[in-house]
């Protein structure tokens, strides 16, 4: 089946105490997202979509030496917005789409390439990419169905309750999703929560309620969905892709 994959790099990264885009930020001598970029690549997609918004002009410059599409999120209104954005560039693309974040450039290939399996030997429609951290705070909460493991829905934590805050299992920001599902999906979503913006994460609800299958695949390497907004995050990325034995392939 065929593959597109959209990056997420349209964010500002207030604390990371820089005005440089934070998918610009340097890890070991390379831009975070060239990594991401790298290993998308590596998956063979038929395009790959590259969102940008912060000082869109620089990213894209910097990324001009690689095939991807840069297209533009202006204003920026969350995860759902920035993704709506990239359907023209698709150009009715048919196949699953894979969903990266620009400021995560820990996550390998082997465990994109295990998801994306996943997701097609399940046959869904939605597959997020999971994992369980002793603490959660600020991340995304997986929300599933005791009696079969399906995901019923996202919940930012922003927006979780007390009794939804104890899950451990999170939401890594990595998507595989049906095209047509998940576009039919956006045209859906609200931005009625207490960012007010336009949750990707709300795709899973309504693909659910629609009786659409909707899963998790949870990695054991924690490491890996580490996202990069401070100076120390970065630092650890540096220390972590240093390691000897990390295979980003």
């Amino acid at each position: 089946m065929a593959l597109a994959i959209i990056i997420m790099a349209a964010g500002k990264g207030t604390r990371m105490q820089s005005d440089l885009p934070k998918v610009l930020h340097p890890a070991n001598g390379k831009p975070i997202v060239e990594y991401v970029i790298h290993t998308a690549e590596s998956l063979s997609p038929e395009k790959t979509v590259l969102i940008v918004g912060h000082r869109a002009e620089q990213v894209i410059e910097a990324m001009a030496m690689f095939p991807v599409v840069p297209v533009l999120q202006q204003p920026q209104l969350g995860t759902g917005h920035a993704v709506m954005q990239a359907e023209p560039a698709l150009g009715g693309f048919s196949g699953d789409v894979l969903i990266l974040s620009g400021d995560a450039p820990l996550v390998r290939r082997k465990t994109l390439a295990e998801l994306i399996a996943f997701h097609r030997q399940e046959q869904a429609m939605a597959t997020v990419l999971t994992a369980e951290l002793d603490d959660p705070s600020g991340y995304g909460r997986i929300l599933r169905n005791p009696d079969n493991g399906e995901v019923l829905r996202i919940v930012e934590h922003k927006d979780a309750s007390a009794e939804e805050r104890m899950v451990h299992e999170i939401n890594s920001g990595v998507y595989v999703f049906d095209a047509e599902v998940l576009f039919e999906a956006l045209k859906e979503i609200r931005a009625d929560n207490a960012q007010g913006e336009y949750y990707l994460t709300d795709v899973f609800g309504i693909c659910f309620g629609k009786g659409r299958k909707v899963c998790a695949w949870k990695t054991g390497h924690a490491d890996e969905i580490r996202g990069i907004n401070t100076p120390e995050q970065l630092l650890e990325a540096e220390r972590i892709l240093k390691l000897p034995g990390y295979e980003r392939g």
